[in-house]
């Protein structure tokens, strides 16, 4: 599955997501578009899930009409000592996720 890492978690939370290709906002060429224009590349990028810390994303956009999933993570911080743990939770997730669903991983 082709995944976006968001902006707000950090680059080498990428290393623990394993079996898929995981992309960054920087190497997406995405680097500070507003969340509706993030998801608009997305799909013309064949992306399939966003991977965020940004628990408010699921509600500011229409998820549906996007034909993005997304994986919420609720942590203390976007420090990746605090999202690592979330990484098996986060693969659980992918394996099931559809398109214009979003999921909160927390501990």
């Amino acid at each position: 599955m082709r995944i976006l890492l968001d902006e707000c978690v950090p680059r080498p939370f990428w290393k623990l997501l394993t079996g898929h290709e995981v992309l960054t906002v920087e190497k997406l060429g995405a680097k500070g578009l507003d969340n509706g224009a993030l998801l608009a590349r997305l799909r013309l990028r064949e992306v399939g899930v966003l991977v965020t810390v940004d628990q408010n994303l699921p509600y500011q956009q229409n998820l549906q009409n996007a034909g993005i999933a997304v994986v919420v993570m609720k942590v203390s911080s976007n420090r990746l000592e605090d999202v690592a743990p979330l990484a098996g939770q986060v693969l659980l997730t992918l394996a099931t996720i559809k398109p214009g669903q979003h999921v909160l991983v927390s501990i």
